[in-house]
C-alpha cells in the first residue's frame, strides 16, 4: 500500500512549512521590532502564531490535497470531543496557578495564562503539520520508518544546522525530533486528536525549550508540570483507548 504516499506532495509541504516558518523565526522582514511597539500579551501572541503559521499553512494545504486521494482520522478533537479538552484545560490551571517569572513586567500568573495559551496555539499549529498531516500521509509505512521519517523532516525544519550547534548538538536533537514522533505518535493514534498530541508537544517545549516558559519557573515547578499533568493525561489516554476499543468491536 505504499504506493499511497505521494512524496511530492511531502516535499511541498516540508518546502511551504520551511520558508514561511523561517521567514519569521529569522526575522527577515526585521518585524519583531514593529511588533514590540505593541502591548506585551499581543506581542506575544502575534510573533508566536507568526512562527508556527509556516507549518500549519502547510498542513492545511497537504491535508486538502491527501483529502482528495483518501481519507484522513486525525481531527482537532480527535474521537472525543471532552477528552481533548480537559487534556489542554490541566497545563492551563496549572500554570496560571503557579505562575511565571517574565521580562514583560506582567504580573507572574496572568503572564503564565498568557504564556501557557500562546504556546498551547504554537503547538497546535505544529501538531496539525507532524500528525494531522505527515502522520496520515505515511501511516501505511512500517512504524520505525514512518516515524524515522518525521523526525528527520521535523529536525530539517528547524534547519539548527544552519545555526553554532555543533555536530553533537544537531544529533541529539535528531534523535530528540525522532523520539518525539514516536511518543507523540503513539498519542495521536490512540486518540485522534491534534489538541491531545499538542498537549505532550506543549510539555516538551516548557521542559526544554519554549522561551515565554522555560526560564520563568524552577525546576520544582517544572517537575510538578510534568507530573501532574502526563498523570492525568495518561489515565485519560488508557480510557479514550478503551472506549474506543469497545465502540470498534461493536
Amino acid at each position: 500500500m505504499n504506493e499511497q504516499i505521494n512524496w511530492k506532495r511531502v516535499l511541498i509541504f516540508l518546502l511551504i512549512a520551511i520558508t514561511i516558518s523561517n521567514i519569521f523565526r529569522f526575522d527577515i522582514f526585521e518585524l519583531k521590532s514593529e511588533l514590540e511597539r505593541l502591548p506585551a500579551w499581543i506581542f506575544i501572541i502575534t510573533s508566536v502564531l507568526l512562527e508556527g503559521s509556516g507549518v500549519i499553512i502547510a498542513a492545511l494545504i497537504a491535508i486538502s490535497l491527501l483529502k482528495k486521494k483518501r481519507k484522513t482520522e486525525t481531527t482537532l478533537l480527535g474521537t472525543s470531543k471532552s477528552k481533548s479538552l480537559i487534556m489542554v484545560i490541566i497545563p492551563i490551571i496549572i500554570l496560571t496557578l503557579i505562575g511565571v517569572k517574565n521580562d514583560f513586567k506582567i504580573e507572574s500568573h496572568l503572564y503564565g495564562f498568557i504564556a501557557i495559551i500562546a504556546t498551547l496555539l504554537y503547538c497546535i499549529m505544529e501538531e496539525y503539520g507532524w500528525r494531522g498531516y505527515l502522520q496520515e500521509e505515511l501511516k501505511t509505512l512500517k512504524s520505525w520508518q514512518k516515524y524515522l521519517i518525521i523526525g528527520f523532516i521535523w529536525y530539517l525544519w528547524h534547519l539548527t544546522f544552519l545555526t553554532k550547534a555543533t555536530l553533537g548538538d544537531n544529533l541529539f536533537f535528531f534523535a530528540m525530533m525522532v523520539f518525539g514522533s514516536w511518543g507523540i505518535g503513539q498519542v495521536a493514534e490512540a486518540t485522534k486528536s491534534i489538541l491531545a498530541s499538542a498537549c505532550f508537544h506543549l510539555i516538551i517545549q516548557i521542559m526544554m525549550f519554549n522561551a515565554l516558559i522555560k526560564n520563568g519557573i524552577d525546576g520544582t515547578e517544572k517537575l510538578t508540570i510534568l507530573g501532574v499533568s502526563v498523570v492525568i493525561w495518561f489515565v485519560i489516554i488508557k480510557k479514550w483507548e478503551k472506549e474506543n476499543t469497545t465502540v470498534n468491536t461493536k
